[in-house]
């Protein structure tokens, strides 16, 4: 039905055979970003584009449009398809890399952040020495107590890689911690620690 509209518009040969192609093909892209990447209103709105496209020309085709008289509105339209389905292709085959889906590392990461709680002592099993009982203890001077390390994911680590790979290809530069916690999603002091993995 595309073909034989298109045909009748003034598109012979090849031409008329692509328009029907080139709808198939934004019907592909759509449907494909809305299995990857979930509800999008790009993906939407190019699939009933599509969708109307080819409803269109089978209820034109149908009889209810002289074929031998095409009007110009129409010539136009199928003129401007190309272009049309051309750029809704571009826009859904290049999704923006900032919105690349983080996987969801938010369970582990809180399992392994889950501080071990120990079982308090029973209070009759806790000797309590005498004053007498208690050595003098030397003064040690006071010294810094590292901060303890944080434990990260393998996964998340290796995600990380890969978003200051594309932040270094796409700017020139290395990704710096808060840009890096923003495309993850993760607080400071893990953003911090995955930094400092992949220094």
């Amino acid at each position: 039905h595309l073909h034989d509209l298109a045909a009748a518009a003034g598109q012979d040969g090849w031409k008329a055979w692509a328009y029907p192609i080139s709808v198939d093909l934004l019907f592909v892209a759509a449907w494909r970003r809305l299995r990857t990447d979930g509800p999008s209103r790009l993906a939407w709105c190019w699939f009933l584009i599509a969708l109307a496209a080819s409803l269109g020309a089978n209820i034109a085709t149908a009889g209810l449009l002289d074929l031998s008289d095409v009007p110009a509105w129409l010539r136009i339209l199928v003129a401007g398809w190309p272009a049309l389905a051309f750029l809704g292709g571009t826009l859904l085959a290049h999704a923006p890399a900032d919105h690349a889906r983080v996987p969801d590392l938010a369970p582990e990461v809180e399992r392994e952040l889950q501080p071990v709680s120990e079982p308090d002592p029973e209070p009759d099993s806790v000797a309590v020495p005498s004053p007498e009982e208690t050595p003098a203890l030397p003064v040690a001077e006071s010294t810094p107590i590292p901060p303890p390390a944080v434990p990260v994911p393998a996964a998340l680590v290796d995600h990380a890689r890969k978003v200051a790979a594309d932040h270094e290809h796409r700017t020139g530069s290395r990704i710096d911690i808060d840009t890096l916690r923003a495309r993850l999603g993760v607080p400071p002091h893990l953003a911090d620690a995955i930094a400092a993995q992949l220094a």
